[in-house]
């Protein structure tokens, strides 16, 4: 099987999903620990990525039905009442994060309009934010409804000029480069920081979620179901690879030249200000074509991360809709239910601006661990038809990995 432009358009949509405003914060949850961890996290981050989303999707292909999406194949594995449990988990584990992304891209577009072009009244009234958020949240749902055709294209094209920004940043940052990061070397970690392991234990699950693109890899695995029939999981697996491996290169170029500029300390205070990396060296390099950069850059990355997420977030309102109706409903009606219903409460979110986003991003982490770490790894040891998957080390690999991250997300909750 030869690549081709399709393959591509993937590759690239799955980065999309995965690549969006995490990135922007990885580099301060993982230099505040120094070198060590920075170094872990380069060794870990493709083989985790990799084999949790090659999981995933695995499971989807093990079905040989050619429609059936992770709702409908989690139905045939663990019957009526458990398919609807992981449709329900799976849903919710995903719709949150579409909520967040509505919010950031209507504050950020709202930012940037006051600070970065004076105009200070804009989206201060709450008629100017329904408006605001209305066109924002509703252009994307009209792209997300055009078909998954129009959104993995779409994406693939917004994919090309931020991989640009990230890498012209860092480029960019090279004059500043310092011995700083090369200072104090130690398992113990840096002076006046959480130890180099307890620093590692809390970029895990900041890890996990920066290269996530498990939303969309049960409609990859159902595109090459249909497409590639027997030769699915070579050709997914090839895809799911090859994005992998941008993602990597990409990310942890900018994560490092970062690290290279700044201290273990000034990623302690951009963490304690809370603002992204980009913003933080534009303030301490006095750069203000970053402060420009920065709110563009989180603008296109979340626009094409919602749109990635909405695709899994779809599916799982589908199966929903049709497990608890227990009708054949038609995916056109269902699709124009489920583009309505969340617009309206993605709407209403971005509108309010809620201040519990952090908990709602907290708990959805959770859940999608639990079904990107350890429900593939269950169901490929508990059914036949997963035999062929099976290898002890890599399983043991992915769920101690899982249960890290788990344990970390919920202290940071706590």
């Amino acid at each position: 099987m030869k690549w081709n432009k399709d393959d591509t358009t993937w590759t690239l949509s799955l980065f999309g999903t995965a690549i969006g405003a995490g990135v922007l914060f990885l580099p301060i949850s993982a230099g505040m620990g120094g070198l060590i961890p920075l170094i872990i996290i380069l060794i870990l981050a493709y083989p985790l990525t990799f084999l949790t989303h090659r999981g995933l999707c695995r499971f989807v292909l093990s079905d040989k039905n050619p429609s059936d999406d992770i709702t409908g194949v989690a139905g045939n594995y663990f019957g009526k009442v458990g398919g609807f449990i992981i449709t329900l988990v799976y849903f919710f584990a995903i719709f949150p994060i579409v909520l967040i992304y509505s919010v950031g891209i209507t504050n950020t577009l709202i930012s940037f309009v006051v600070h970065q072009m004076g105009y200070e009244n804009f989206g201060s009234s709450s008629l100017s934010r329904i408006i605001i958020s209305l066109i924002l949240v509703g252009i994307l749902m009209i792209i997300s409804y055009l078909g998954e055709n129009v959104v993995t294209k779409i994406m693939s094209y917004l994919v090309y000029p931020f991989i640009a920004f990230l890498i012209i940043v860092a480029l960019f940052l090279i004059p500043q480069w310092n011995t700083s990061l090369f200072e104090h070397i130690s398992f113990s970690g840096v002076p006046g920081g959480h130890g180099m392991w307890f620093t590692l234990w809390l970029v895990i699950p900041v890890m996990v979620f920066s290269f996530n693109h498990s939303p969309i890899i049960s409609s990859l695995a159902v595109h090459e179901k249909k497409r590639y029939g027997e030769l699915a999981d070579k050709k997914a697996s090839k895809i799911i690879s090859r994005s992998n491996i941008i993602m990597v290169i990409v990310v942890m170029f900018f994560t490092f030249s970062c690290a290279l500029c700044l201290t273990p300390h000034d990623f302690a205070l951009a963490n304690k200000q809370n603002i992204s990396i980009l913003s933080y060296v534009a303030n301490k390099f006095n750069a203000p074509i970053l402060e420009i950069i920065a709110p563009i850059v989180a603008f296109v990355a979340m626009s094409k991360s919602f749109l990635g997420h909405y695709l899994g977030a779809r599916e799982g309102f589908n199966g929903i809709v049709r497990k608890a109706s227990g009708k054949n409903i038609s995916e056109k009606k269902l699709n124009i239910a489920a583009v309505i219903i969340m617009f309206l409460i993605a709407w209403f979110v971005a509108y309010e601006n809620p201040n519990i986003l952090n908990i709602i991003e907290g708990i959805g982490g959770l859940v999608l661990v639990a079904i990107l770490f350890l429900m593939p790894i269950y169901a490929i040891w508990r059914y036949p038809a997963l035999k062929a998957y099976r290898n002890i080390w890599i399983s043991i690999f992915v769920v101690v990995f899982g249960i890290i991250a788990i344990t970390a997300a919920i202290y940071g909750l706590v």
